[in-house]
């Protein structure tokens, strides 16, 4: 085995083998101090970068030695080979690029969300320590950006390769042209590319352009601009999609040949970031992605937009009624206010309909509460909407991926190409599995704490029924004694209509707390169906499954790598290959079906059963709220009714007390002592029951009506 050819300065060394990447006037390659062993990157320049002007070789060095941020590739020294070629020792990133970190099948759709704000945070503080320093970069796109992972795994992203920077302030132009076609600006393309005589300059915006193609790539997994054949193959479409894009449109792609163009307001529906953030990038792209250098939007404007969006608070929101998760953006200083018409926007939910709950329990978002005060949530512990209106569940929270047709004939790189794009695809649908799962573990524990809940309320209702039925007693008992006073001069007032209610009432209470103690019954039900569910659900196995079918088609994928690789094949590993073939058809057969007739049924069983439950629990709060407001007009009518006994009982006390006369002029005897001590009587009455109530709230009736009877007597 032949070694590998070596290259060194005075105090690194390097293998030829360890590219990193590559230029049209130079390589980078990874790097060893010889004394420390430390890792760096070194950029060796070839032949053609000394056919440049002086300057613009010395340009790279001066810049980076001006550069000193967290975002920004560090430059440790300049030191030069044998030959006298310079190399730049720099700062190595051990994550590659975000144009690898794109590559990677499993990012087909796109960077996961969190991945992507880490991405817009680093790109908008490296592209600000540029602007402050007065420095045009020319060269934004994703091979430029790499990534250094920390020891925790967290991503950092540093912008590099200053070979095409310069000086520039905001109003000032140059006329030379830098950078990679596919995030050119148009009338930068226009003249690089399609070589067409102009006479235009250009200033700072064409950066934004660059930034603003960056971030869609890195958000949607693809360009936002592509003629039919792709950008390098079509450059006359290349350039027209870019020059004519209408305002307002963030991507534009033309899949038939000469076909029209089908401009995009929005990112993909494969795109992983939520509707929340889409809502606040969205604007930003567009403002970015402008053709008119004059209307562009100002650096300015792209820092103030971005830092916005940095420094708004997450909320993370389950919708159950809906079965809709979401992820809402919202500035720190808002207050609850704010936040809750935010919900009504994004879930048609309305203000008043809003109720939340938050690890099982009410939480009260009053209005004047800050954002930022709001309790921590994350996908799995999200704020739970509830909505005191019919909700119509949404359907599927997400579209099945759309699967490419497999080649017929066989081709080596078409194979390989496709077995690439397949590879994406069955992550997409991995991801799907597994949000399907969280939604059905959401849902789950959102109706857990829905029916305790409308349990809850039924305890505070037979607790109310309770209350009632101590006040009744109370004027029943009041009612028994009004009718031992007719001796009295002091005649008792007429009590018909009042009697009438109260045996009318003693008669539905029972009633209805027999209701109560139904919908309590009811709960339990739903309680085992529920933990019927979550039994599923702990022994369902379909992530596992998919994730068993990636691997058999990954590896078929790194198969079909070497076979790209290696060329012409000899007669068997042909047939290799198309066994292999036919086992990936039948894998990704095997995708769907597992999609489809397993995880996909199992989320629409449990959604049938939780339109039932949540239609059951509606009712159920509807008819507990109507009895409570019928019970508080039947507290009124007691009260009432009570208070008219006590007007006339509080007369006869005034007229006879102890030592006085009593009927006939004679003096008062015991008996007529005795009702003295009527209200007396009627206090320490209602307050045996509500002890006794307190002890029996789940089967008041008859020990209250004992205790009263007890408490009269």
């Amino acid at each position: 085995m032949t070694e590998k050819m070596t290259a060194s300065t005075a105090n690194y060394l390097w293998s030829l083998g360890d590219v990193l990447g590559q230029g049209a006037t130079a390589s980078v390659y990874k790097a060893r101090n010889k004394r420390t062993g430390e890792q760096v990157a070194v950029k060796v320049f070839n032949q053609l970068s000394y056919s440049r002007p002086y300057e613009v070789q010395m340009r790279e060095f001066e810049m980076l030695r001006r550069l000193n941020h967290n975002n920004i590739v560090k430059l440790f020294s300049v030191e030069e080979l044998s030959n006298k070629q310079k190399v730049l020792v720099m700062e190595y990133c051990s994550g590659g690029s975000l144009l690898s970190l794109l590559e990677e099948p499993e990012n087909t759709f796109g960077l996961p969300e969190t991945e992507f704000l880490i991405v817009l945070q680093c790109v908008v503080q490296g592209m600000n320590h540029l602007r402050e320093k007065g420095v045009v970069h020319r060269d934004i796109k994703p091979g430029n950006i790499m990534r250094q992972v920390g020891e925790d795994g967290r991503s950092v992203y540093k912008l590099t390769d200053f070979g095409a920077a310069r000086e520039l302030e905001d109003e000032e132009k140059f006329v030379s042209i830098y950078g990679t076609e596919e995030y050119l600006h148009p009338d930068m393309y226009e003249r690089a590319v399609l070589r067409r005589p102009q006479h235009k300059a250009y200033g700072v915006s064409v950066d934004l352009w660059s930034i603003g193609v960056t971030f869609y790539h890195a958000a949607a997994g693809s360009l936002p601009f592509t003629p039919y054949g792709g950008p390098r193959r079509n450059k006359p479409t290349m350039f027209k999609i870019t020059k004519e894009k209408p305002v307002g449109a963030i991507a534009g792609v033309q899949k038939v040949n000469d076909g029209l163009i089908e401009w995009s307001y929005q990112l993909p529906n494969s795109c992983l970031l939520s509707k929340g953030l889409r809502c606040q990038l969205v604007p930003v792209l567009a403002g970015i992605l402008e053709a008119d250098q004059e209307k562009c939007w100002t650096f300015d404007q792209f820092f103030s937009a971005t830092t916005e969006i940095l420094q708004r608070v997450s909320v993370y929101l389950f919708s159950l009624q809906q079965a809709t998760a979401h992820r809402l953006y919202i500035p720190h200083y808002n207050t609850a206010a704010i936040f809750c018409e935010e919900v009504a926007s994004q879930t048609g939910v309305g203000l008043e309909q809003q109720y939340f709950l938050f690890l099982g329990h009410d939480l009260s978002l009053k209005g004047s509460m800050k954002v930022v005060n709001f309790p921590s949530t994350s996908p799995s512990q999200p704020l739970l909407l509830l909505s005191r209106t019919p909700e119509t569940h949404a359907g599927l929270p997400f579209r099945e991926p759309e699967m490419p047709n497999i080649p017929s004939r066989f081709d080596i790189m078409a194979d390989y190409s496709f077995s690439k794009l397949i590879v994406g695809v069955v992550y997409q649908y991995l991801r799907i599995v597994r949000s399907l799962h969280t939604h059905r573990e959401l849902f789950l524990h959102g109706y857990y704490s829905y029916m305790e809940k409308v349990g809850r309320e039924c305890g505070d209702s037979l607790l109310t029924i309770s209350m009632v039925n101590m006040r009744l007693h109370s004027c029943l008992s009041s009612e028994h004694r009004l009718h031992t006073l007719r001796q009295f001069p002091l005649q008792a007032p007429d009590s018909t209509d009042d009697s009438k209610k109260l045996r009318l009432i003693r008669e539905n209470l029972p009633v209805y707390a027999g209701a109560i103690r139904e919908f309590q019954t009811r709960l339990e039900h739903m309680h085992v169906e529920l933990a019927k569910h979550s039994e599923n659900l702990a022994e369902d196995n379909s992530i596992q499954k998919m994730e068993f079918l990636l691997e058999k088609i990954m590896a078929i994928h790194q198969q079909y790598r070497k076979d790209r690789l290696t060329g012409k094949l000899a007669y068997n590993d042909e047939q290799i290959h198309k066994f292999e073939k036919i086992h990936l058809s039948s894998h990704i057969k095997r995708v769907k079906v597992l999609f489809r007739e397993e995880c996909l049924q199992k989320y629409r069983d449990l959604l049938d059963t939780a339109s039932t439950w949540s239609s059951v629990l509606r009712e159920m709060q509807c008819r507990l709220s109507d009895f409570g407001n019928f019970s508080r007009g039947l507290m009124g009518d007691l009260e009432m009714c009570e208070e008219r006994q006590n007007k006339f009982l509080d007369r006869v006390l005034l007229r006879v007390q102890p030592g006085q006369t009593g009927p006939g002029g004679q003096e008062a005897t015991p008996r007529d002592k005795d009702h003295m001590v009527l209200r007396m009587q009627q206090f320490a009455c209602v307050s045996v029951c509500l002890c006794v109530c307190t002890v029996c709230l789940y089967s008041i009736c008859t020990v209250c009506v004992n205790v009263m009877s007890v408490g009269i007597r």
